[in-house]
């Protein structure tokens, strides 16, 4: 299945279609000017990740570079569990939230750090779709609406894990037909590959032997500022993104493409997180912040989809991407009610955000939107890379 599939090209949202947006949540503008960066030297103790769950190893893995960076990853869900990348003073700086444990990845209502989704990342409208007539009933477990696979996501899941080198590690999980109601054997491979550029290439593969849908990602939560700082509202970002999906206040997309273009969602030009999350917005108000797709000019891995700079640690992180949308996710359901995050740091709310490349939030149940559905004899393939500069 070809991934980088003809965006129905309503997406030529006009000029004419723009509208202001004004109304949101709690929390006045909270750009922080005297952040300060919070580093980690080291990865966690790969001894605290060793154990056996269903019926297989859990190990961590490391992946290193000859440029200064490392990855740490765990073969449950397939979780980035760190990302070490020198800051403008050569410090190794870890720019995402994970924990120091396996055991804290287990817990219950565990916002998905690093994590491997699938098979749908994103929501699926009262978790019911169909196929060739045929309808399906999936797990609910986000209010009325399925989020991330259900309660059987890739996420809890133990991968079958190979390190092809010392830069590369292959994941494979194998989803039985009806797991979590989709049909379909779905065989899953994801390749995360570390370049001496300091890019992480993380590379999706899957094939089924009955038609389903399938729409994988990755939900790292990043803080360029260091993980555990208390805020992400001051690190600056650029989306290439004329448009964006609104959504309901299930977080469902109305079907409809809103032009950024006078309203909070504009990111064509870089600026502060912080700046514009505040406002009187309805669709802010909705998301409780920034929690919604936006609708990629271009999608060929040929230019950034995304750039996002700390003013504090220096460091800029470039994202490419095949796929069609781009979920930004501003850290909003975050609460530091406990330190148990890595070097026992709480992660408070807005201390990170996600940009998660995936084809767009209930496609199966939207026509115009690019299809996720999977045939037997295709294969599913796309190509995500988070790329660091300082």
């Amino acid at each position: 299945m070809k991934n980088n599939k003809n965006l129905l090209m309503m997406l030529s949202c006009s000029a004419a279609l723009f509208a202001a947006c004004n109304g949101n949540p709690k929390a006045t503008d909270s750009t922080v000017k005297d952040s300060t960066s919070v580093t980690t030297q080291s990865i966690p103790d790969s001894a605290n990740f060793e154990a056996d769950v269903q019926g297989q190893k859990v190990k961590l893995f490391t992946l290193k570079n000859n440029s200064g960076a490392t990855v740490a990853v765990t073969n449950y869900g397939g979780r980035l569990v760190s990302l070490l990348v020198p800051d403008k003073d050569g410090k190794a700086t870890d720019v995402i939230l994970g924990y120091d444990s396996l055991k804290s990845y287990q817990k219950p209502k565990e916002p998905y750090f690093g994590a491997i989704i699938g098979r749908y990342g994103n929501r699926i409208a009262k978790g019911k779709f169909t196929l060739d007539g045929k309808a399906y009933q999936l797990d609910i477990n986000d209010g009325v609406n399925t989020l991330h696979g259900g309660f059987n996501g890739f996420y809890g899941k133990v991968f079958a894990a190979k390190q092809l080198s010392a830069s590369q590690l292959e994941l494979t999980y194998v989803s039985k037909d009806d797991e979590g109601g989709y049909p379909g054997n779905l065989t899953a491979t994801v390749v995360y590959t570390l370049g001496d550029d300091n890019a992480l290439k993380i590379e999706y593969k899957a094939t089924t032997d009955k038609t389903t849908i399938v729409n994988l990602t990755n939900h790292a939560y990043f803080n360029l500022n260091g993980a555990g700082n208390p805020t992400i509202t001051d690190n600056v970002l650029q989306i290439n993104a004329d448009a964006f999906l609104p959504v309901d206040t299930t977080l469902i997309p109305t079907g409809k493409l809103q032009p950024v273009k006078g309203t909070p969602f504009d990111f064509t030009t870089s600026k502060t997180i912080g700046k514009d999350i505040s406002i009187a917005d309805e669709q802010l108000k909705n998301g409780k912040g920034y929690d919604h797709n936006f609708v990629l000019n271009k999608h060929d891995l040929s230019t950034p989809i995304a750039t996002v700079k700390s003013t504090v640690t220096g460091i800029t992180m470039e994202v490419f991407t095949e796929e069609p949308g781009l979920q930004f996710y501003s850290g909003n359901f975050l609460t530091g009610e406990t330190k148990d995050g890595k070097g026992d740091k709480a992660y408070p709310y807005r201390s990170a955000f996600c940009l998660e490349t995936q084809h767009f939030p209930d496609a199966p149940n939207q026509p115009a939107f690019a299809s996720t559905v999977l045939k037997p004899g295709q294969t599913y393939h796309t190509v995500t890379i988070y790329k660091f500069s300082k």
